[in-house]
């Protein structure tokens, strides 16, 4: 309903994270309460997707720091919960930080490039993975899958290439960060590339 009310610029440029609300406010006298209770979902949305990513994050590097890509800190389990617990902490004083001085809208135009960017490797990961050892065992393997990979590699480079020049840039910087941790500390480390 309110993408017929409102026009595309009210999403793209004025509402932005809350163009819903913006939307609400603009064109829909005498619902003010409304607006807030959006806004209230909202932040109730963007905390349980943080909250959640954070913890798959946290899972990741225990899986990294397990075959020495990245230090030993992120694999320590809590003796009685068995959970990365000092990873989450790192992750959540590290994003608290990040999220106190760098503005929302930089922060959303950086993860949504990243994840992006995660998922055109992945897509091209599955599939190398398929080609170079067809023998490993899998618990699920992908139908059809030049096709798929293709695909996703396609949509999510579309959506890539719609996020602007500035955030490439971001995503170059993060790259090359990345690629410099990698070579200088992780490929030397790894139980997995030396067990080879």
């Amino acid at each position: 309903m309110l993408s017929g009310v409102a026009t595309v610029e009210d999403f793209r440029t004025a509402g932005k994270e809350a163009s819903v609300t913006f939307a609400i406010t603009k064109y829909m006298t005498g619902y003010g309460w409304l607006a807030k209770f959006v806004t209230v979902a909202i932040l109730a949305g963007f905390s349980s997707v943080i909250l959640v990513m954070l913890l798959g994050q946290s899972r990741v590097f225990y899986s990294m720091s397990r075959d020495g890509l990245v230090p030993k800190i992120f694999s320590d389990v809590h003796p009685k919960f068995q959970t990365p617990w000092k990873s989450n902490m790192l992750f959540f004083v590290f994003t608290g930080v990040f999220a106190a001085f760098i503005p929302a809208d930089i922060v959303g135009e950086m993860t949504s490039i990243g994840t992006l960017f995660a998922f055109i490797l992945v897509c091209i990961g599955v599939w190398m993975m398929r080609v170079r050892r067809p023998d490993l065992p899998r618990g699920f393997t992908v139908p059809m899958l030049p096709l798929v990979a293709t695909l996703g590699i396609v949509v999510c480079g579309a959506m890539i290439y719609g996020l602007g020049m500035t955030n490439w840039i971001r995503l170059g910087v993060w790259l090359v960060i990345g690629l410099v941790i990698f070579f200088g500390y992780s490929r030397s480390r790894s139980k997995l590339n030396n067990a080879s």
